[in-house]
């Protein structure tokens, strides 16, 4: 083995191809090998020869504008297909970039490897000032599943064979890999380097529960007079929807879906409970959490839900358990061993539910959703548009084609697609879950574009849409179909905030409700729309989609349209004054 680098700026020699290799071909080679074809990134020193070396050997290189919106569509990927999605950044300030992807991935619990080059480390743990100099490995440890340095090229495959096992392997999130320059740069013999490469056995090995465990579950199941099954994206990630549909329909129990979960089973089923919300809380007297946290979207198990009512909660990771409130019946391990092992002990058991439980709930979802057809027939009829005007379009569409990938973010924007639109098949609603982010947009567009060959709807606040529009040229570059609707009111949450000290300045929640986002589409080649009615949005909508082609709708609402936090707004300090007005 030759290893010709050095931290002088003298020129390198060059590998005698093919008898010799770089740590770059060696990358690309670990990847390929774990049968990891997609990689998001943005190149630069020190990893742009590693993205063509990837390119030469099939992979499938996809360049952004940002690196954030590169983590997201990894991410994004990771969820849709239980395989890493790949971050490719440059050190520095594009590894921080990256990193914020990363950090949401791992708390999403999203499969996802981000490699970043970097700096000799030798030269940045004496802090001599190095080019981009950052301890990038340390910096990512806290936020990250693991995280790993290649120091030498020989490192390379195992670091990216581990980074793999430990993304997918409990509880999904990301990985960090130190990509080092002296690691990248390195020659090496091809015949010493092939010897490298192994095939990871038993990647991902799922552990079952205890039956004590699966028992002590089933006997409060059967036992309750109220059931509901809550669903969570876990569940949805897991990919054992045949199961989780069969205690669903053979036990006659009514379930709820958290926002990614939607679709999981039909949001308009018999035994949907999406409209209940409030009574399920209040009135259950047993709820088995399927693959979702007990967290601030449900009142930490608090609040509203009923004291004496009893948790089953079915997850991976145990230190979910009895996080905020106690768990009565903790099922611990691998979602589809878990639920086989429910539906077995299941057999020849029946449910003791009150006979009058789900004809209650079927009427209390009749009647609330009588209600909303009429707010959105309602709407239909307000100019300028507001949310549920541009709504009433958007639902019916996208409700009559259920295989579109929906993305979604904003605040009223979030809120109320997702009261709106019913979804009918699992994984097909992204949006910014856990931590309620904004940001996530075009990278999780370009991600579930990728992953899944499908069409895509992404429909945003005009705030959320500034956090990620760049890359909409990317959407652009690789052709890919999708369509991005801004709603369009004029600023964070609306656009009618005044400033308090009577300057001129804007409000800080004042954007500009004569933008014209249809132009941003139009500057990279798409085809930008912009609609003031809804038959206008519905022309535009219907062309759009069916084109295949990259789309920028731009939605124009009234600038009142909308109120602060959406449903959170009680998460805020109580103002003095009122700033709105």
């Amino acid at each position: 083995m030759a290893n010709s680098v050095n931290n002088s700026n003298s020129t390198q020699d060059k590998p005698k191809f093919p008898e010799q290799v770089t740590g770059m071909y060696i990358l690309a080679e670990s990847l390929r090998r774990l049968g990891l074809m997609d990689v998001y990134g943005l190149v630069g020193i020190p990893v742009t020869e590693a993205a063509y070396a990837m390119q030469k050997i099939g992979i499938n290189y996809y360049g952004f504008r940002f690196e954030q919106q590169a983590g997201m569509a990894a991410a994004t990927h990771g969820y849709l297909t239980k395989k890493p999605g790949v971050l490719l950044t440059v050190s520095s300030l594009g590894f921080l970039n990256g990193l914020t992807a990363t950090a949401n991935a791992t708390v999403n619990c999203y499969p996802m490897i981000q490699i970043s080059g970097a700096s000799d480390p030798t030269m940045v743990d004496m802090n001599m000032g190095t080019y981009e100099q950052l301890d990038q490995l340390n910096t990512a440890r806290p936020l990250v599943k693991a995280a790993f340095r290649c120091s030498y090229a020989k490192d390379i495959p195992s670091a990216v064979a581990r980074a793999y096992r430990a993304a997918i392997s409990g509880r999904p999130g990301g990985v960090y890999i130190d990509m080092t320059t002296p690691a990248l740069g390195e020659i090496m013999d091809a015949s010493e380097a092939e010897k490298l490469f192994y095939t990871p056995v038993d990647i991902a090995s799922p552990v079952a529960p205890t039956q004590s465990a699966v028992d002590r579950a089933v006997e409060i199941l059967t036992s309750a007079k109220r059931p509901a099954i809550l669903l969570g994206k876990g569940a949805a990630y897991a990919q054992v929807d045949d199961k989780i549909k069969q205690l669903i329909e053979t036990y006659k129990i009514p379930y709820l879906s958290m926002s990614m979960a939607k679709g999981l089973m039909p949001d308009n089923g018999e035994l949907s409970a999406l409209s209940c919300r409030s009574t399920i809380m209040e009135k259950s007297d047993v709820v088995m959490v399927i693959g979702a946290r007990i967290n601030w979207m449900l009142e930490f198990g608090k609040g509203k839900w009923n004291p004496d009512m009893k948790f089953i909660q079915l997850d991976v990771e145990p230190t979910e358990i009895d996080r905020n409130v106690p768990i009565a019946a903790p099922v611990v391990g691998d979602m589809g061993l878990s639920l086989d092992m429910i539906l077995e002990a299941l057999k020849g058991k029946s449910m003791q539910t009150e006979s009058d439980w789900i004809p209650s709930l079927q009427a209390e979802s009749k009647e609330k959703n009588a209600k909303f057809r009429t707010r959105l027939e309602d709407a239909s009829k307000v100019s300028p548009m507001n949310h549920w005007s541009a709504l009433s379009v958007i639902k019916p569409f996208l409700e009559s084609h259920p295989d579109i990938m929906l993305v979604n973010e904003g605040a009223n924007t979030l809120d109320d697609t997702r009261d709106a639109v019913d979804m009918f098949q699992p994984r097909h609603r992204i949006d910014c879950a856990t931590w309620s982010i904004m940001g996530m947009g075009m990278g999780s567009c370009i991600g579930a574009a990728v992953a899944t060959g499908k069409s895509v709807v992404a429909v945003e606040g005009d705030s959320a849409f500034g956090f990620s529009g760049m890359d909409f040229a990317t959407i652009c570059r690789y052709k890919l179909p999708v369509t991005v609707l801004v709603f369009n009111n004029g600023g964070i949450y609306n656009g009618i905030g005044v400033n308090p000290s009577g300057g001129e300045a804007p409000a800080p929640t004042t954007l500009d409700i004569n933008a014209q986002y249809d132009l941003i589409g139009e500057a990279f080649g798409a085809k930008g729309y912009r609609v003031k009615t809804i038959e206008e949005l519905k022309a535009a909508l219907e062309e759009a989609v069916a084109s295949k082609a990259p789309a920028l709708i731009d939605v124009q609402l009234a600038a009142d349209a909308g109120k602060e936090s959406g449903h959170i707004g009680y998460l805020n300090p109580t103002p003095l004054i009122d700033y709105t007005v």
